[in-house]
């Protein structure tokens, strides 16, 4: 008998787990209702595969009803990330068990809130943090969890987002830091996720700086830029910062259609006024053992992608990742083209830096060696499909431990939602203090085992 689910949230990011759902996963999985305040969002989606045909259509206010009287056995959760507490609390009290887009939620109070739904109902949530199944991420993974290169003292990691992907997030609802937590709850959740993930260990303090240095009105003003036009989409030559919706199907009938019901407008200007957001983050985070993360994120890089480096007692690990190489515009008019870091547009004749990933390993008084890493397939560096049987079907038994449950969603928002806390304090956060939850590990995690 298929798992039956309903989907709350019908935005881009809740195609992958519908494509799913009608593709590869339909023999356990059925959709039984599509959920969003906008109902062309969710009739597109509804729309797109003929399993869908029969799915119930509805509101957020309908959801604890839609369980009941559809039999909901699992929600998905992909709505704005301000709203995925609510809904998370709501569908474990209405009687599903959950799955969750990260991050879990933004701040303590409703990380709390979640936690005490789930004592409350002993019902489950899956936090989807597909980056653990990238083989590049796993392999370094493999090499820290061996103990080659001794115990972990420090990790300095610095994810940079380019002027394509990164500039996305300051034409959207995530421009406003209430909606999403700022990019060190929205995005990072995924890194630090990552380090507590390599490590088998947990955040306890938390040291942060940084704001809003490229984006916003002001920051444009000082470099002497133009204003742009209010909205991307129109006719006539455009800026290489902005997103004509017309330029995507997918975007411009999931939104640009679809404002004559809500007013959402996903084709802002990234230098307009009233954007909250930081572009620029930094952190320093103390892990329970010792081990100490240098963090940074910018959002504005001519490239994108990430560097780790792994200091241990008896040797080090360097993963770099090249997942676009450049930003090019598009077309004869000068369009950008939104891509979620996963379409490499660099020419074969293009510049210097080239497309790839690399994780090299070197043990004290020895030459470095590359560690060989197999070749993903698919979307976040073939990631997403590994994570979406694991969602589906059920996770194997995994000596790495890549399936992630609420408690790996709260340490991984903890450094964030305690980072912005750093932020407006100027001072260094104590993280169990600030959640008011306990994030300790139940035992510490032999070298070789999984976390």
């Amino acid at each position: 008998m298929p798992t039956r689910y309903a989907v709350i949230g019908t935005g881009h990011r809740s195609q992958m787990f519908l494509d799913a759902i009608a593709g590869p996963h339909a023999d356990v999985a059925e959709l039984v209702a599509l959920i969003d305040v906008n109902p062309a969002r969710r009739e597109y989606h509804q729309g797109r595969h003929e399993a869908f045909a029969g799915a119930r259509l509805g509101g957020p206010d309908e959801l604890e009803q839609i369980i009941a009287e559809e039999s909901v056995d699992r929600v998905i959760v992909t709505s704005v990330d301000r709203l995925h507490a609510e809904h998370v609390v709501r569908a474990l009290d209405a009687g599903a068990d959950v799955v969750v887009e990260k991050p879990l939620t933004i701040d303590a109070p409703s990380a709390r809130a979640i936690q005490e739904a789930i004592d409350r109902t002993g019902r489950s949530v899956v936090v989807t943090f597909n980056y653990r199944y990238s083989p590049r991420n796993t392999a370094l993974k493999q090499v820290i969890a061996s103990g080659e290169i001794g115990e972990v003292v420090s990790v300095v990691f610095e994810w940079v987002l380019d002027t394509q992907h990164g500039a996305d997030y300051f034409r959207r609802w995530h421009r406003d830091k209430t909606n999403s937590g700022g990019l060190f709850v929205h995005k990072a959740a995924h890194h630090f996720d990552l380090v507590n993930w390599w490590l088998a260990d947990a955040p306890v303090q938390v040291y942060a700086r940084g704001g809003l240095r490229f984006y916003g009105a002001d920051a444009a003003a000082e470099r002497g830029l133009a204003p742009l036009l209010e909205r991307g989409t129109h006719d006539g030559p455009h800026d290489p910062f902005e997103l004509d919706l017309r330029s995507d199907e997918r975007l411009e009938a999931l939104y640009l259609q679809a404002e004559q019901h809500d007013g959402y407008r996903r084709d802002q200007s990234v230098f307009a006024p009233g954007i909250t957001t930081e572009d620029n983050l930094t952190a320093l985070v103390d892990y329970s053992r010792g081990a100490v993360l240098t963090y940074a994120l910018n959002a504005h890089s001519p490239w994108e992608g990430y560097r780790v480096a792994v200091n241990g007692t008896a040797g080090r690990a360097e993963l770099e990742v090249v997942e676009r190489a450049e930003v090019v515009p598009q077309g004869e008019d000068g369009r950008t083209h939104v891509d979620p870091s996963a379409v490499a547009v660099t020419a074969d004749e293009a510049g210097a830096r080239e497309r790839g990933e690399r994780l090299v390993v070197q043990k004290h008084f020895e030459p470095a060696r590359e560690v060989e890493i197999p070749e993903g397939v698919g979307g976040h560096g073939g990631g997403d499909a590994l994570l979406l049987r694991d969602v589906f079907v059920g996770p194997v038994q995994d000596e790495l431990g890549r399936p992630s449950d609420h408690r790996d969603g709260i340490r991984a928002i903890a450094v964030g939602i305690c980072g912005n806390l750093s932020l407006e304090s100027g001072a260094p956060v104590e993280i169990a203090a600030a959640m008011g939850l306990d994030l300790r590990r139940e035992a510490p995690v032999a070298a070789g085992q999984g976390a």
